[in-house]
């Protein structure tokens, strides 16, 4: 069975890459040093990637370029809202997790959501990279990839700010809240 081709139509494509321009023009310190023609020469070359850059801003997820890996010659985009993405609130960790519950299930899994946008859940690495760039996460938190060791024992991490301060915690992978969402990554 053919997985039908994610792609924007030429209108929805215009939008999207507007509202990225404005977004990397009026936050210049995210990426300094970069260039958005080179950004936008990038995306052009790879219109798969809109496709999730279009889910990452649905979501609420505000995607802004946030640094250049030279070694793989890709820009790094992440989830630059100030809060937890809205549209991806109130998920538990995985599917096992999500399956794990015998009632009050949640929607979805933030594994399984970033899996189906085609981006990968924030590292703790990542997340405290972009706590440097700004304040994110005041009021909300979100998952980050929990390590194996941890996931087998049934818990999974979280990060937010609070006091200034970038926390890392752990919870029940099952669990999920209002105010807890994910980030996301994306590499073009």
């Amino acid at each position: 069975m053919n997985t039908p081709k994610k792609e924007l139509s030429s209108a929805q494509r215009e939008e999207l890459l507007s509202v990225l321009k404005t977004r990397f023009e009026k936050n210049k310190n995210r990426h300094q040093g970069l260039e958005w023609a080179s950004v936008l020469a990038k995306l052009e070359a790879n219109p798969e990637k809109l496709w999730a850059l279009d889910d990452m801003e649905t979501t609420g997820g505000e995607p802004d370029v946030v640094g250049y890996d030279a070694r793989t010659n890709e820009y790094i985009f992440m989830d630059c809202s100030p809060e937890s993405p809205k549209g991806r609130r109130s998920v538990c960790y995985d599917h096992e997790a999500l399956e794990s519950r015998k009632e009050y299930k949640p929607q979805n899994s933030a594994v399984e959501m970033a899996a189906d946008m085609g981006i990968a859940l924030l590292t703790e690495e990542q997340y405290r990279q972009l706590q440097q760039l700004g304040n994110f996460d005041l009021k909300t938190s979100s998952w980050v990839q929990t390590p194996v060791e941890i996931r087998k024992r049934g818990g999974a991490l979280f990060c937010d700010r609070r006091y200034d301060t970038v926390f890392l915690y752990h919870n029940g992978a099952e669990s999920y809240y209002a105010a807890r969402g994910f980030r996301g990554a994306l590499r073009v």
